[in-house]
């Protein structure tokens, strides 16, 4: 399987709607079900927020099919000078889920965070903040060398509700024996 990640366009609307749709019920225990907010998402793109579509590139190809749309990942605030941090936000959609095309998409997307400018974005630091009952999300940041470093009480408010979270991270330093 070819895996690529590309930053979101707008003619990308329809497939990432018809995916969200698709995978409601497999989002919805974790964050808010929105299939129309691409454009939104769109307009927000700049120095503190990007972006990526994780595509299964040989998915995308076949006519008719569902653009290949593996998942999306978000790198939201971002933080340079002194500090050079983001948090990465994703969600993968079905059918994909499951199948190691997520794992290797955001392989790509961690690599992009640490890459030098101005070609990546520089980063030193990336978190992953996840529910603690969200085995498959803890998995995956293990899965791609985070490691554990604490406990945010009542962190994020999503689905109606302040939302703990256990948090992750992983520096520049420690990806290149991470990423195999």
């Amino acid at each position: 399987m070819r895996i690529s990640i590309r930053e979101p366009r707008a003619g990308d609307a329809e497939n990432h709607r018809a995916a969200i749709l698709r995978s409601g019920a497999h989002l919805r225990p974790w964050n808010p079900v929105e299939p129309d907010a691409l454009p939104g998402l769109l307009r927000r793109q700049g120095d503190g927020l990007r972006t990526y579509l994780i595509v299964d590139d040989d998915e995308a190809r076949n006519a008719g099919g569902d653009g290949g749309l593996v998942g999306t990942c978000n790198v939201a605030n971002i933080v340079l000078g002194r500090f050079r941090n983001a948090a990465l936000g994703y969600d993968s959609y079905l059918p994909y889920a499951g199948t190691g095309r997520m794992s290797r998409g955001l392989r790509l997307v961690v690599a992009q965070c640490f890459a030098v400018q101005p070609h990546g974005l520089g980063l030193h630091r990336l978190e992953i903040n996840v529910q603690p009952d969200n085995v498959r999300s803890i998995a995956m940041a293990r899965r791609l060398g985070f490691r554990h470093e604490g406990f945010s009480p009542r962190m994020l408010f999503i689905n109606d509700a302040w939302r703990d979270h256990e948090r992750f991270a992983l520096t520049a330093d420690e990806w290149p024996a991470q990423a195999g």
